[in-house]
C-alpha cells in the first residue's frame, strides 16, 4: 500500500521504491557471490596445498653416555633408521646440552637426545619457538661424586667441583643443591664452591690427577669415577626426588627427545615415525637379556665415545638409570625454578614446551603420557 501526501504524486515513489528493492537485492548477491568465491579459492588453495612429506633426511643429536641409551642402541641396532623408511637418518654426538641445543637451533640437526634444562632454556630464550618435548628417554642416573675425605657439604667450601657443561642438566642441579645446603656460586666460577664446566673424560683425569675435589655427572662417568679413581658418592640425584611432582619417587629427567618446532611442522610423519623408534629402542632396553645388552651398549659406545665400559662400570651405571617415554613433565616447574636460581635461565612462562600427541598415538590406547598442563597430550 502506497501513501499519497499532499502535492506528492505517487508514480515516482512507486518507481523509487523499487529501484531501492533492485539495488538492496543486488548488493546481497554480490555479497553472497563473495562469499562463494572465497569459499571456493580457499577449497582450491586447499587441495593445491601439497600434503606434508616425509623428510628426505633427519639429522639426529646424542651424547656417549648410558643415560642416551636409547640414541645408542636405536642407532646401533638399525631400530631408529628401520622405522624412519625412506627418510635418510644422520647422526652426530656430543658432549653436552647446550653445544646440541645451538646446533639444533643452527639447524645442523633436527631432533636431539639431551638433558631438560637446555631444553628449557631455550624454549625461554626463542619465546617458545625453539623446541618440543616429544618424548622421556632416561631417569635417574646421576651423582655428585667426590674425594673419599670429604664426607658432607660441609667439606665442600673452598673446593672445586665439575659439571659437564655451564647450563646442563647436571650443571644445574649441582648449582641448586649447593645452594640449599647454603653455598653460593656463580657462572664464572667464583663463589664459595668452584664449579668448573668440563667434558666428561677430562673430568675423570683431572679427578684422578687430583686437580679436581669431585663432579656432579651423569652415567656411566659417575660410576667410572667411582670404581676406576677412587670417588665416593656424596649425592645419589634421585634421592632429592621424592615423588610428589612426578608421581614416582626417585625418578627425576635425565634424557629427553626434543625436536626442532619447524621441522615437525613441516615433516609430522618423520617425527612420529622417529617416535615409534625411540619407544622400540626404550623397549628393547627394558625386555633385553642383560648380557646383550651390555654387548649392544657396549659396542655402541664404541662407536661414538670411543671406548667401552668395563663390565662393573656398566653393571653399576644401568642399576640407576630408568629407561621410559615419559618425560615426567610434572618436575619442569622446578628444573625451570632451579635454572633462575643457578643464573643460567630467566624467570618465564613454558606452558607449550610439550607436544606429546605424536607419542601418546605411537604408545596406544590404554596408556597416556602427560603433559602436566605444560602442552598438548
Amino acid at each position: 500500500m502506497t501513501r499519497i501526501v499532499a502535492g506528492e504524486n505517487a508514480v515516482p515513489r512507486r518507481k523509487r521504491a523499487v529501484e531501492a528493492a533492485l539495488a538492496i537485492g543486488l548488493v546481497l548477491l554480490i555479497g553472497i557471490g563473495a562469499v562463494v568465491a572465497s569459499s571456493i579459492s580457499r577449497d582450491a588453495a586447499a587441495e593445491a596445498a601439497p600434503a606434508p612429506a616425509p623428510a628426505e633426511e633427519l639429522k639426529l643429536g646424542y651424547f656417549g653416555n648410558l643415560t642416551h641409551a636409547a640414541a645408542l642402541v636405536g642407532v646401533k641396532q638399525g631400530i631408529l633408521a628401520r622405522n624412519l623408511g625412506p627418510t635418510k637418518l644422520s647422526t652426530e654426538t656430543f658432549n653436552a646440552g647446550p653445544a646440541a641445543i645451538e646446533a639444533l637451533n643452527a639447524g645442523a640437526i633436527d631432533a636431539a637426545y639431551i638433558g631438560p634444562n637446555p631444553a628449557i632454556n631455550s624454549f625461554v630464550k626463542s619465546h617458545g619457538e625453539s623446541v618440543s618435548v616429544i618424548a622421556g628417554a632416561a631417569a635417574g642416573g646421576a651423582q655428585l661424586v667426590v674425594k673419599p675425605g670429604i664426607s658432607s657439604a660441609a667439606d665442600l667450601r673452598g673446593k672445586t667441583l665439575a659439571s659437564p657443561q655451564l647450563g646442563g642438566t647436571q650443571d644445574v642441579a649441582l648449582r641448586a643443591w649447593l645452594s640449599s645446603q647454603g653455598y653460593r656460586t656463580n657462572v664464572d666460577g667464583s663463589g664459595d664452591v668452584a664449579i668448573n664446566p668440563t667434558d666428561n673424560a677430562q673430568t675423570l683425569k683431572l679427578f684422578q690427577d687430583g686437580k679436581l675435589d669431585g663432579a656432579w655427572l651423569p652415567e656411566p662417568w659417575a660410576s667410572r669415577l667411582v670404581l676406576t679413581a677412587g670417588a665416593k658418592v656424596l649425592v645419589d640425584e634421585k634421592d632429592l626426588w621424592d615423588g610428589s611432582l612426578s608421581g614416582k619417587a626417585g625418578e627425576f629427567p635425565t634424557t629427553i627427545l626434543i625436536v626442532n618446532k619447524t621441522f615437525a611442522a613441516e615433516h609430522p610423519d618423520t617425527v612420529k615415525a622417529l617416535l615409534r623408534g625411540h619407544a622400540e629402542s626404550v623397549a628393547w632396553l627394558n625386555n633385553a637379556p642383560a648380557a646383550e645388552k651390555a654387548d649392544v651398549i657396549n659396542s655402541a659406545l664404541q662407536e661414538s665415545a670411543g671406548a667401552a665400559l668395563p663390565a662393573g662400570v656398566l653393571e653399576r651405571s644401568l642399576q640407576s638409570i630408568i629407561f621410559t617415554v615419559d618425560p615426567l613433565a610434572g618436575t619442569y616447574p622446578k628444573l625451570l625454578k632451579d635454572g633462575v636460581a643457578a643464573g643460567t635461565t630467566k624467570q618465564a612462562d613454558i606452558a607449550g614446551l610439550f607436544d606429546l600427541r605424536a607419542l601418546n598415538d605411537v604408545i596406544g590406547a590404554g596408556r597416556h603420557i602427560s603433559a602436566a598442563g605444560l602442552g598438548r597430550d
